[in-house]
Order: structure tokens, then C-alpha cells, then sequence
């Protein structure tokens, strides 16, 4: 493992994700997976009525890269509207990609930093923020739907 991909801060992110627990009755799920090293992410929502996430469930099976990623996602996501989700979710990828220097549209990513020089690990990052904000949208749908 490289030290500065892997150091203390992400290994205890990837050991204490919060809702790490499939929720029973979701409004919507959503899976991602990479094709790169098959790191997959699990996420089931409820929104409130305002359209922001009030309960999430998640199953990751992935790297501690991935687990921390989705750890950071999880501990800030209750209460965000799914423009808010989407909106982390693209500036995450353009992030990693290089097009955008800014981590600070969500707390906690600057641990994440270093793996932006490793191209292979961005998928993995990426699960939990596009699982996410899938799954928010569509359960803004079936909210829609059943009004």
C-alpha cells in the first residue's frame, strides 16, 4: 500500500461509516460499481418533504479509499437536497479529474487529496457521491409520481 494513498485518516474513515445499514423501506436504491477493481456501493434513501435526504442506507464493498469516500458522504449527506447531492457528486469527479482545485464543497474531502495523482482509485472515490445523488432523484420521482 502507498502511505500517502492509505495513511491513518483514511483506514479510520473506513472503519466507522455511519448508516452502514440498508434501510427497510426506501423510497429509492442505487448501485455503483466500478469496473476497474469491483468496489460496489449500495444506497437507499428517503427524502422529507422538501426534497432534502432524511434517512440513508448504505452497503459499500470497496477499497478503504471507497469506504472512506463513502464515509465522508454519509456523515454530511442527511438534510441536503438532491441538487446539493448532484452538485457534490460532479464537483467530486471534477476534482479528481483536474478540471477544479476546490474540496471544499464538502467537508472532510482534503483527506482524499493524494489519490488524485492515481486515476485507478477515482472510480472507487466516486461510488457513494453518484450513488447518492441517483438515488435522491429518484426519489424526488416517486414523490412526484405519487402526488
Amino acid at each position: 500500500m502507498t502511505a500517502a494513498l492509505y495513511n491513518h485518516d483514511i483506514l479510520r474513515l473506513a472503519a466507522g461509516i455511519p448508516h452502514h445499514q440498508r434501510l427497510e423501506a426506501p423510497q429509492a436504491t442505487a448501485e455503483r460499481r466500478s469496473p476497474t477493481c469491483g468496489s460496489r456501493v449500495t444506497v437507499d434513501v428517503r427524502m422529507d418533504g422538501e426534497g432534502r435526504l432524511a434517512d440513508l442506507g448504505l452497503e459499500v464493498r470497496a477499497c478503504a479509499l471507497g469506504q472512506a469516500s463513502a464515509s465522508l458522504m454519509a456523515t454530511h449527506a442527511i438534510g441536503r437536497s438532491a441538487l446539493e447531492l448532484a452538485r457534490a457528486r460532479d464537483a467530486l469527479a471534477d476534482y479528481l479529474a483536474g478540471t477544479a482545485d476546490d474540496l471544499d464543497f464538502w467537508p472532510g474531502l482534503a483527506v482524499i487529496a493524494p489519490a488524485r495523482a492515481y486515476p485507478a482509485r477515482h472510480a472507487s472515490i466516486r461510488l457513494a457521491f453518484e450513488a447518492v445523488a441517483q438515488a435522491a432523484s429518484e426519489a424526488l420521482d416517486v414523490q412526484e409520481a405519487a402526488r
